[in-house]
């Protein structure tokens, strides 16, 4: 079949220590992933608060960054209320800098307002919020593409930079390469094709992605740029099973009906797996994020990397 990358996406929000995102970060790269990502919330989505409790991803990919040596890391995605742009381009950057280059940016405007509540952030009308996020793109990437020892400075609707030092230097020309992802008709296709170096679905039909991905091209027309400079990714939501029965107690420890699964995300022996991934890489997909939400399974994950990994590299 086509090539298709795995990665390794955490929701450690809904219960997992660092400790346990460390471990399987490292079992990822063992394995033979390409990346390990994580969410960035602060509450869980649709469940009581479990301990120990929310981490702060990019101090957590920090940690990861050291403990791992090749594997790609990075956040899909991380929240622009969370922080000002500025804090966080300085955040990310040391990131890329402590794991040598292997950051990839994933970002978004923020949507789980119970979180914002919960933490006293601010969580403006969905407009705002695309304006904010907007503006961060500008701010983050010129940051990041000021030349050493110059100084950046931005003035905006929502956020105004005097003399921003350009440091410290992301190890990545021009910063680690922006995610942006979503299913938005207008504004998110265009703010894609303008700073996007990777496009994602996440939790779709495939055939919801293929109409997003076309939306997302014709943006990039639109300004000229070629599509096919852009990377295509899904994020798919999984549960694998040397046979039925596996499958459908994996799906059960997670708490998803196997019938929705196996219609948006990938649900099934091996087998059904790669045929599913099949019909990802046959919609332009270079990169398939594969959610594992029971962190303690790790015979899930050695069952993808024996069976399923080396049937799509």
């Amino acid at each position: 079949m086509s090539a298709v990358e795995l990665h390794i996406f955490t929701e450690p929000q809904q219960g997992a220590s660092q400790e346990q995102l460390r471990t399987v970060a490292v079992a990822a790269e063992r394995l033979g992933f390409a990346g390990f990502f994580r969410s960035d919330h602060l509450m869980a989505i649709g469940a009581p608060p479990r301990p120990p409790g929310p981490t702060e991803s990019w101090a957590s990919l920090a940690d990861i960054a050291v403990a791992t040596r090749s594997i790609r890391i990075g956040t899909l995605m991380t929240s622009a209320t969370f922080r000002l742009p500025g804090p966080l381009a300085v955040a990310v950057a040391q990131v890329d800098q402590v794991s040598g280059g292997r950051v990839d940016f994933g970002f978004g405007a923020g949507w789980y307002q119970a979180e914002h509540d919960a933490y006293g952030i601010p969580f403006p009308e969905v407009g705002e919020r695309m304006e904010r996020f907007a503006e961060q793109l500008e701010i983050v990437r010129g940051i990041w593409s000021t030349k050493a020892g110059a100084s950046f400075s931005h003035q905006g609707r929502h956020y105004e930079l005097r003399d921003c030092p350009s440091l410290p230097r992301p190890v990545q020309a021009g910063g680690p390469p922006i995610l942006i992802g979503g299913m938005g008709e207008r504004t998110t296709p265009r703010l894609a094709a303008r700073h996007a170096a990777e496009f994602n679905c996440a939790f779709v039909p495939l055939e919801a992605a293929g109409v997003q991905f076309d939306r997302v091209r014709r943006a990039c027309a639109v300004i000229g740029r070629d599509p096919g400079s852009m990377r295509w990714s899904l994020a798919l939501t999984v549960a694998c099973g040397r046979d039925e029965r596996e499958v459908a107690q994996r799906c059960a420890n997670i708490d998803r009906d196997l019938e929705t699964l196996t219609e948006g995300g990938l649900a099934g022996t091996p087998e059904r797996i790669l045929s599913r991934l099949e019909k990802v890489a046959e919609l332009g997909c270079q990169r398939a994020y594969l959610q594992l939400l029971d962190l303690g399974d790790t015979d899930h994950l050695e069952l993808l990397a024996e069976q399923v990994l080396p049937q799509v590299r």
